[in-house]
């Protein structure tokens, strides 16, 4: 009889010793990015999307360079503590990585940066669990915006529909969402399909390290927050 394989034991060397190395490798890269760039910014985001921010990332390639992951692994690599810190004050920026977070390295100026961050917004469509920013209501009557074949669907997210003579129809009035409540996946699919965006990406600076000095963006907290966190 072949032997189970169910049972086999499996061993994690491999994959402990990649993950060892490629946590090394972004300290290494942080480290590096740290003495070539002539300030780093600490930002988080609102309502992250991916590609957006890949964009977002291309167009500052060759002034800047963006990181983004475990808080803990660029924490380590700026270090924690005047006394591992790997450039003076730079623990500051450590001080500050919690959350949604990431660095930004650049040469860009001061002033650029803040707008930059400041006039970034991307909309897009909101995913199940975001907060409706408004109440959208659907009345009573046909809804020509979607055809015929889309009626089993529609049913299906809870809309109280019917065909009339080939025209979906409302047989009463239908509230998607409430302002200020989480969606639901069906509200999340029928917003799409109504094509309302209601989830806008955006950064915050949080703070900003140059060599000569640093400096909080966050409104209700000042430095000697971060001295004493």
């Amino acid at each position: 009889m072949p032997k189970s394989k169910r049972n086999r034991a499996v061993s994690l060397t491999k994959t402990k010793k990649k993950g060892r190395e490629h946590k090394e490798s972004i300290v290494n890269s942080i480290r590096e990015a740290a003495e070539n760039y002539n300030s780093i910014y600490v930002f988080t985001f609102e309502n992250m999307r991916n590609l957006k921010f890949k964009e977002f990332r291309e167009q500052l390639k060759s002034t800047s360079r963006f990181f983004l992951g475990s808080n803990k692994v660029m924490q380590v690599s700026l270090g924690r503590s005047v006394a591992d810190e790997i450039r003076p004050g730079i623990h500051k920026v450590s001080k500050l990585l919690h959350g949604d977070a990431g660095l930004f390295l650049t040469n860009l100026p001061k002033e650029e940066v803040e707008r930059l961050f400041n006039e970034y917004e991307e909309y897009d469509f909101a995913r199940t669990g975001s907060i409706a920013t408004e109440k959208v209501e659907l009345k009573e009557g046909p809804l020509e915006q979607f055809t015929h074949e889309m009626e089993p669907f529609l049913r299906k997210q809870g809309m109280p529909v019917r065909l009339n003579k080939g025209v979906v129809e409302l047989v009463s009035d239908f509230v998607v969402c409430e302002e200020g409540k989480h969606l639901s996946p069906e509200s999340a699919r029928i917003l799409r399909l109504l094509g309302i965006k209601m989830a806008t990406f955006r950064l915050h600076l949080i703070c900003r390290w140059s060599p000569e000095d640093f400096e909080i963006y966050r409104e209700g907290q000042d430095e000697s927050d971060v001295e004493s966190a």
